[in-house]
């Protein structure tokens, strides 16, 4: 079986930024087995597959190294990007049905438009903080919050910054019962808000820019600040942009994608 494949790189103006995501579109369903095989084989964060099932409509799932997950939004502007601009080039607007229900991509002049689900997060009443600092090497959170992931708050976007990376996190993330933690703060070099996201349990160590993420990040900074729209950005060490709109049970996120490598799958 010969199947195609993009990998582009989402929220990024050039390759080698962003978030590099493989896309792999499919006449028809292939063993769900043989897609988790494909997603570990690529080593991505995501490898998306899809199936088309009428004019702009199709059915979009994503896969991490290890596991099928249900939401991933910079996956879903990438599958957009491979549909406008290499598949359907006459399409202006994709619509994929997940199991986040329907996700909405339409072209824009700068930058594809994106809306996911939001995710509104409440205060996380357990005793977590200090262990959450030392697990990452930096100060305590000011603030922790829990949605679909735990999110960590801090005073200053140099904090977020310094985190080395995941290191002892997983364990404290399993114990309290989360796969994910966002850690965040109010934003600097013009930037609204800062975040970096970890998923190690999922086998991505750290994401480089997370759309999931930013359905929590947006609402919540969105109240803080006052501010319907925000320029976010993901630091992590590849790090990428995003206009964010908190447009309340919705989420609307803008950014870039540029290819990076196209292929085909022999499997």
């Amino acid at each position: 079986m010969k199947l195609r494949i993009w990998q582009v790189d989402a929220f990024a103006s050039k390759p080698l930024e962003g978030n590099p995501a493989a896309i792999v579109p499919l006449d028809a369903w292939i063993a769900d087995d043989l897609m988790q095989r494909i997603a570990g084989e690529n080593n991505l964060a995501e490898t998306a597959f899809f199936v088309k099932t009428a004019e702009g409509r199709y059915d979009l799932r994503w896969f991490t190294p290890n596991t099928e997950v249900d939401l991933c939004g910079h996956a879903t502007l990438a599958s957009a990007w491979v549909l406008f601009n290499r598949i359907d080039t006459a399409l202006t607007q994709a619509r994929f049905m997940t199991r986040s229900g329907e996700l909405v991509v339409t072209q824009g002049s700068n930058g594809n438009v994106m809306s996911l689900p939001s995710n509104i997060v409440t205060p996380y009443s357990g005793e977590a903080a200090a262990r959450i600092g030392a697990a990452l090497g930096v100060a305590p959170p000011r603030e922790l919050h829990s949605g679909t992931y735990l999110m960590a708050v801090w005073d200053d976007a140099a904090t977020v910054r310094a985190i080395a990376g995941p290191g002892g996190i997983e364990p404290v993330l399993k114990e309290l019962g989360f796969w994910g933690l966002i850690a965040t703060a109010p934003g600097d070099a013009g930037y609204d808000c800062v975040s970096r996201f970890f998923a190690p349990a999922k086998s991505v160590p750290e994401d480089p820019v997370t759309g999931s993420a930013h359905c929590a990040v947006t609402p919540f900074w969105a109240k803080r600040l006052g501010k319907k729209t925000l320029k976010a950005r993901q630091v992590s060490p590849r790090g990428g942009d995003l206009l964010c709109t908190d447009d309340g049970a919705r989420t609307i996120l803008q950014g870039d994608c540029a290819l990076y490598l196209t292929g085909e799958i022999e499997v």
